[in-house]
């Protein structure tokens, strides 16, 4: 119950800030088009505001696959091969 509201209150939060959102747009187009016309220019015609989507829901990727991507990231990057790596240093301290 208590998610339900907590939820519930979160989206009539976030529908009140797009709805906030959208009249300052609406303002500032107003205020600009405003100081354009006192200073002689023609008014600016501002594209759409970009509709909302939803965003992909990520994929879980198991470790199987995690553990082939790691495998094939070392082995495209051969400085990373420890095996073949000599006793003397970055620094060239030994």
């Amino acid at each position: 119950m208590k998610d339900f509201l907590q939820r519930l209150m979160q989206s009539r939060y976030v529908s009140l800030l797009e709805e906030e959102v959208a009249r300052l747009r609406a303002e500032n187009r107003a205020l600009t088009n405003s100081l354009l016309g006192t200073a002689g220019f023609p008014p600016v015609d501002y594209p759409e505001a970009p509709k909302l989507q939803q965003l992909p829901r990520p994929r879980k990727r198991s470790w199987h696959q995690i553990q082939a991507w790691r495998e094939r990231a070392a082995a495209a990057e051969p400085d990373l091969n420890f095996d073949e790596k000599s006793d003397t240093r970055a620094n060239g301290l030994k």
